[in-house]
Protein backbone atom coordinates (compact mmCIF):
# COMPACT_ATOMS: atom_id res chain seq x y z
CA UNK A 1 0.00 0.00 0.00
CA UNK A 2 3.00 2.40 0.76
CA UNK A 3 3.95 2.63 -2.98
CA UNK A 4 -0.02 2.71 -4.40
CA UNK A 5 -0.02 5.51 -1.55
CA UNK A 6 2.71 8.02 -2.81
CA UNK A 7 2.18 7.25 -6.42
CA UNK A 8 -1.45 8.75 -6.06
CA UNK A 9 -0.83 11.31 -3.14
CA UNK A 10 2.26 12.53 -5.50
CA UNK A 11 -0.15 12.91 -8.45
CA UNK A 12 -2.80 14.61 -6.52
CA UNK A 13 -0.12 17.04 -5.14
CA UNK A 14 1.17 17.50 -8.61
CA UNK A 15 -2.49 18.78 -9.60
CA UNK A 16 -2.29 21.14 -7.00
CA UNK A 17 0.48 22.64 -7.93
CA UNK A 18 -0.30 22.44 -11.83
CA UNK A 19 -3.89 24.24 -10.84
CA UNK A 20 -1.78 27.05 -8.78
CA UNK A 21 0.58 27.08 -11.58
CA UNK A 22 -2.20 27.61 -14.33
CA UNK A 23 -4.15 29.99 -11.41
CA UNK A 24 -1.23 32.54 -11.53
CA UNK A 25 -0.57 32.80 -15.32
CA UNK A 26 -4.45 33.70 -15.79
CA UNK A 27 -3.59 37.49 -15.77
CA UNK A 28 -6.36 39.98 -15.40
CA UNK A 29 -9.41 38.59 -16.10
CA UNK A 30 -11.03 41.93 -16.95
CA UNK A 31 -8.97 42.76 -19.99
CA UNK A 32 -11.38 43.84 -22.78
CA UNK A 33 -14.09 44.02 -20.43
CA UNK A 34 -13.56 40.48 -19.41
CA UNK A 35 -13.98 39.60 -23.44
CA UNK A 36 -10.23 38.87 -23.83
CA UNK A 37 -10.44 34.80 -24.99
CA UNK A 38 -6.58 33.45 -24.22
CA UNK A 39 -7.86 34.96 -20.49
CA UNK A 40 -10.93 33.23 -20.58
CA UNK A 41 -9.02 30.07 -22.06
CA UNK A 42 -6.29 30.10 -18.83
CA UNK A 43 -9.40 30.85 -16.50
CA UNK A 44 -11.61 27.41 -17.65
CA UNK A 45 -8.09 25.77 -17.90
CA UNK A 46 -7.96 26.41 -14.22
CA UNK A 47 -11.07 25.87 -13.19
CA UNK A 48 -10.84 22.05 -14.86
CA UNK A 49 -7.60 21.61 -13.45
CA UNK A 50 -8.59 22.95 -9.86
CA UNK A 51 -11.31 20.30 -10.00
CA UNK A 52 -9.28 17.50 -10.93
CA UNK A 53 -6.98 18.83 -8.26
CA UNK A 54 -10.01 18.38 -5.30
CA UNK A 55 -10.89 14.94 -6.90
CA UNK A 56 -7.93 13.22 -6.83
CA UNK A 57 -6.59 15.21 -3.70
CA UNK A 58 -10.49 13.58 -2.41
CA UNK A 59 -9.88 10.35 -4.05
CA UNK A 60 -6.53 9.61 -2.20
CA UNK A 61 -7.90 9.75 0.97
CA UNK A 62 -10.77 7.88 0.36
CA UNK A 63 -8.71 5.36 -0.49
CA UNK A 64 -6.26 5.55 2.26
CA UNK A 65 -9.17 5.44 4.87
CA UNK A 66 -10.82 2.78 2.92
CA UNK A 67 -7.37 0.46 3.19
CA UNK A 68 -7.14 0.92 6.86
CA UNK A 69 -11.51 -0.11 7.04
CA UNK A 70 -10.78 -2.96 5.30
CA UNK A 71 -7.17 -4.10 7.04
CA UNK A 72 -9.07 -3.59 10.38
CA UNK A 73 -12.05 -5.61 9.84
CA UNK A 74 -9.21 -8.31 8.42
CA UNK A 75 -7.05 -7.61 12.30
CA UNK A 76 -10.26 -7.99 13.34
CA UNK A 77 -11.64 -11.09 12.40
CA UNK A 78 -8.22 -12.69 12.09
CA UNK A 79 -7.77 -12.04 15.79
CA UNK A 80 -10.62 -13.83 16.67
CA UNK A 81 -10.37 -16.86 14.71
CA UNK A 82 -6.92 -17.23 16.11
CA UNK A 83 -7.47 -15.94 19.62
CA UNK A 84 -4.95 -13.01 19.51
CA UNK A 85 -6.50 -10.59 21.71
CA UNK A 86 -7.53 -7.36 20.88
CA UNK A 87 -4.12 -5.51 21.20
CA UNK A 88 -3.77 -5.52 17.29
CA UNK A 89 -6.86 -4.87 16.71
CA UNK A 90 -7.14 -1.22 18.81
CA UNK A 91 -3.67 -0.79 17.65
CA UNK A 92 -5.27 -0.49 13.95
CA UNK A 93 -8.07 1.27 15.19
CA UNK A 94 -6.02 4.09 16.90
CA UNK A 95 -4.23 4.59 13.01
CA UNK A 96 -6.96 4.09 11.18
CA UNK A 97 -9.43 6.90 13.76
CA UNK A 98 -6.13 9.40 13.98
CA UNK A 99 -6.06 10.05 10.10
CA UNK A 100 -9.60 11.37 9.98
CA UNK A 101 -8.84 14.45 11.64
CA UNK A 102 -6.17 15.65 8.32
CA UNK A 103 -8.68 13.98 5.81
CA UNK A 104 -11.35 16.16 7.17
CA UNK A 105 -9.09 19.48 7.15
CA UNK A 106 -7.69 18.85 3.92
CA UNK A 107 -11.21 18.06 2.14
CA UNK A 108 -12.58 21.22 3.70
CA UNK A 109 -9.25 23.28 2.99
CA UNK A 110 -9.60 22.51 -0.80
CA UNK A 111 -13.20 23.04 -1.08
CA UNK A 112 -12.88 26.38 0.53
CA UNK A 113 -10.20 27.39 -1.68
CA UNK A 114 -12.57 26.78 -4.70
CA UNK A 115 -14.97 28.96 -2.83
CA UNK A 116 -12.46 31.53 -2.48
CA UNK A 117 -11.40 30.83 -6.24
CA UNK A 118 -14.94 31.84 -6.99
CA UNK A 119 -15.18 34.56 -4.96
CA UNK A 120 -12.21 35.94 -6.84
CA UNK A 121 -13.91 35.79 -10.23
CA UNK A 122 -14.66 39.32 -11.19
CA UNK A 123 -17.98 38.13 -12.42
CA UNK A 124 -19.98 37.04 -9.53
CA UNK A 125 -21.56 39.86 -7.12
CA UNK A 126 -19.84 38.49 -3.24
CA UNK A 127 -16.36 39.99 -2.25
CA UNK A 128 -14.71 39.75 1.19
CA UNK A 129 -12.54 42.87 0.76
CA UNK A 130 -14.70 44.34 2.67
CA UNK A 131 -14.49 41.26 5.38
CA UNK A 132 -10.70 40.55 5.16
CA UNK A 133 -8.89 43.57 4.15
CA UNK A 134 -7.22 41.23 1.15
CA UNK A 135 -8.28 41.11 -2.60
CA UNK A 136 -10.20 38.57 -3.53
CA UNK A 137 -7.27 36.93 -5.78
CA UNK A 138 -5.09 37.08 -2.66
CA UNK A 139 -7.14 35.22 -0.13
CA UNK A 140 -7.87 32.63 -3.30
CA UNK A 141 -3.66 31.99 -3.72
CA UNK A 142 -2.91 32.19 -0.02
CA UNK A 143 -5.34 29.47 0.38
CA UNK A 144 -4.17 27.72 -2.09
CA UNK A 145 -0.79 27.76 -1.29
CA UNK A 146 -2.16 26.68 2.45
CA UNK A 147 -3.89 23.64 1.16
CA UNK A 148 -0.96 22.52 -0.91
CA UNK A 149 1.31 22.55 2.20
CA UNK A 150 -1.16 21.33 4.87
CA UNK A 151 -2.23 18.18 2.08
CA UNK A 152 1.73 17.84 2.12
CA UNK A 153 1.97 17.70 5.83
CA UNK A 154 -0.94 15.15 6.08
CA UNK A 155 0.11 12.95 3.22
CA UNK A 156 3.44 12.79 4.89
CA UNK A 157 1.77 11.17 8.10
CA UNK A 158 -0.22 9.26 6.44
CA UNK A 159 2.43 7.51 5.20
CA UNK A 160 3.97 7.18 8.57
CA UNK A 161 0.66 5.45 9.47
CA UNK A 162 0.65 3.35 6.93
CA UNK A 163 4.24 1.84 7.63
CA UNK A 164 3.18 1.57 11.01
CA UNK A 165 -0.18 -0.33 9.81
CA UNK A 166 2.29 -2.44 8.14
CA UNK A 167 4.33 -3.48 11.34
CA UNK A 168 0.85 -4.79 12.72
CA UNK A 169 -0.33 -6.47 9.76
CA UNK A 170 2.83 -8.53 9.88
CA UNK A 171 2.81 -8.94 13.22
CA UNK A 172 -0.35 -10.64 12.98
CA UNK A 173 0.55 -12.84 9.62
CA UNK A 174 3.85 -14.06 11.77
CA UNK A 175 1.05 -15.17 14.71
CA UNK A 176 -1.28 -16.75 12.34
CA UNK A 177 1.86 -18.43 10.95
CA UNK A 178 3.33 -19.44 14.52
CA UNK A 179 -0.41 -20.80 15.54
CA UNK A 180 -1.26 -22.92 12.27
CA UNK A 181 2.78 -24.34 12.61
CA UNK A 182 1.77 -25.37 16.23
CA UNK A 183 -1.60 -26.99 14.95
CA UNK A 184 0.36 -28.66 12.24
CA UNK A 185 -2.11 -27.03 9.18
CA UNK A 186 -0.66 -26.34 6.28
CA UNK A 187 0.97 -23.01 5.81
CA UNK A 188 1.44 -20.77 2.45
Amino acid sequence: MKRIFLTLAALANVSMLASLILGLQVGDPMTMGGLDPEVNVRIGTHILVGLAALTSVTLVHALLFTYFMGTGRWVEETSQAYSLGKEYHKRNQKLKYGILPGVMLTFLMVLATGCFGAVADPATAVSLVETTGISDSTLHFAMAITTWFVNLIVNFTQYIRIAKNSVIVEAVLAEVRRIRIERGLPVD
